[in-house]
């Protein structure tokens, strides 16, 4: 690959189109049907082998000229359940549907990078396996549906990328071991004694004990977790009651726990469900409390760091290199990384772009695409080697 950057730069107009057009289709996870067959007739116009892997997901190989190892690269497909507000021509065209964090980008990167590979196999030193997952945004998530059938089978390493917003365009963020957090997801149902809104007296008023739940929470990472651990623990929904003069028997709350260790894990899951209870019975009600281990966290392998670190500042300068903090969102790239050694990295891609993922006008600054498609090449030869 002697001049990448001017042959990913002749793709990039091909990149834009690619991404506007999985962002003007977005499907759910396991519904991916418009989005697989779009990739799967594009991987076959390449010569490459193609088959469903995931229900809704593909497994492509590209095997080189040359024998060899083989890495896997990996991209998600799958939109979220967010309206889009937006002024753009790619808006989505599936009502409440929504390509919000960026997943649209990964598809056109992992497309890309299959078409400079695939149009210099000969010289290939190995095989690269094209992993294109569903559902990565609902536990239990697309990859270990994947994995179970047979994503990496024979794969020596793997290499995912995430668009991030929070990062200036261009610049790659990693970090050693942990750096996405275990996302774990919890209910909690009070239940009470429901009665007329004027007579609270002969109550036991789940909305007020619920109340109690969430400001006692708050105690739990910060006073029974260590300052320097991240850990996060947040109530995300609470719903009860159907008119303003009717105290409801029951009010139910949702929300997600966020760790990097799994003893601080353990520790909040059982103190949780001891604040739940504890808060119940000071008011007279009871608790029903669910707690579902969610995604793992991330763990990158520290020598498939340095490589890519190492690739990445190789071909887009070691200024656009960074090790960044842990982010506390989750990822079931995770199940991947327990599997073969790996990495996953943060691509920034928030030059103009004011609002997080998930946000109803989130968007990506569309000049990453080719810098996207630059980085897994650089990263896929780097890791195929021979060592």
């Amino acid at each position: 690959m002697v001049n990448l950057a001017a042959d990913v730069e002749a793709i990039a107009p091909a990149l834009v189109e690619w991404r506007r057009d999985f962002h003007r289709h977005p499907e759910l996870g396991y519904e991916e049907r418009r989005t697989q067959q779009v990739v799967r007739q594009f991987l076959e116009s390449l010569g490459i082998e193609v088959r469903t892997c995931g229900k809704t997901g593909l497994r492509g190989v590209l095997r080189g000229g040359r024998p060899g190892r083989t890495v896997a690269l990996r991209a998600d497909m799958d939109a979220l359940p967010v309206a889009e507000i937006a002024d753009h021509d790619y808006q989505s065209q599936n009502p409440g549907l929504m390509h919000a964090c960026g997943h649209d980008g990964h598809m056109a990167i992992l497309m890309g990078t299959a078409r400079v590979l695939a149009a210099r196999r000969d010289t290939l030193p190995g095989t690269v396996v094209f992993l294109f997952q569903p559902s990565e945004e609902n536990p239990p998530g697309g990859a270990p549906l994947m994995i179970e059938e047979g994503a990496l089978d024979g794969v020596d390493s793997i290499f995912g990328l995430h668009l991030w917003q929070p990062l200036p365009t261009g610049i790659v963020g990693l970090r050693a071991g942990a750096s996405m957090a275990q996302a774990d997801e919890f209910e909690v149902t009070v239940h009470g004694r429901g009665g007329h809104a004027s007579q609270p007296n002969v109550t036991v008023d789940p909305v007020v004990v619920a109340s109690h739940i969430v400001v006692a929470a708050q105690t739990i990472v910060s006073r029974f977790v260590n300052p320097l651990e991240p850990a996060v623990v947040s109530f995300t929904t609470i719903h009860g009651g159907r008119i303003h003069n009717i105290i409801p028997d029951t009010v139910t709350m949702t929300g997600t726990v966020r760790t990097l260790d799994l003893d601080i894990q353990r520790a909040i899951k059982q103190r949780l469900g001891e604040v739940c209870e504890a808060t119940c019975r000071l008011f007279g009600a009871t608790a029903e409390y669910k707690y579902d281990d969610g995604y793992p966290p991330v763990i990158n392998d520290a020598a498939s760091v340095e490589l890519v670190a190492r690739a990445a500042a190789r071909e887009l300068g070691a200024d656009k290199v960074r090790t960044i903090a842990p982010v506390m969102g989750g990822e079931d790239f995770a199940y991947y990384l327990q599997r073969v050694p790996g990495a996953f990295a943060k691509l920034g891609a928030g030059d103009g772009r004011p609002y997080p993922h998930h946000n109803a006008r989130f968007d990506i600054d569309e000049k990453v695409l080719p810098i996207g498609v630059r980085l897994m090449i650089a990263v896929a030869l780097e890791m195929l080697e021979p060592k």
